[in-house]
């Protein structure tokens, strides 16, 4: 197991470079943590380390947000807190976007555990106090 220690919003751009290093190769990355963990707030560091210019915001209630990275290339940012059936992840073609080849994260994956591909990097997010947060994966 890896361990990121992330020390306030300050160390987030750190933190983000780190993890895209250590988990390189994983394009699936479902973050697991409560609410207020940081999950938004890591992707959106992820993203930035990527070259993401978009603004970056939880897609809540549309479910996925589309992005694009410094090479041009999609980023796919999913939110299923709101999801109450698997088939409404089905109905945005998730498994399309899962094989696109491209980078995926996903908060609040528990939503939809048994469509998860076996090839899924699982985060999770602990907060250790209000600055300090420990991603374990």
């Amino acid at each position: 197991m890896k361990e990121i220690i992330v020390n306030g919003t300050g160390d987030l751009d750190r933190a983000a470079r780190v993890f895209l290093e250590k988990s390189a190769g994983s394009r699936i990355v479902a973050f697991y943590g409560q609410m207020g963990a940081g999950k938004t707030t890591f992707i959106t560091a992820l993203c930035r380390a990527m070259g993401v210019k978009d603004v970056v915001t939880s897609p809540t209630f549309t479910i996925v947000n589309e992005y694009r990275d410094g090479k041009g290339d999609p980023v796919y940012h999913f939110d299923f807190y709101r999801i109450n059936r698997l088939s409404e992840a089905m109905d945005i073609g998730l498994f399309e976007y899962f094989d696109s080849g491209f980078p995926c994260f996903m908060e609040w994956p528990e939503m939809i555990q048994e469509l998860l591909p076996e090839e899924t990097l699982k985060v999770q997010i602990l907060t250790d106090d209000e600055n300090t947060r420990r991603l374990l994966f």
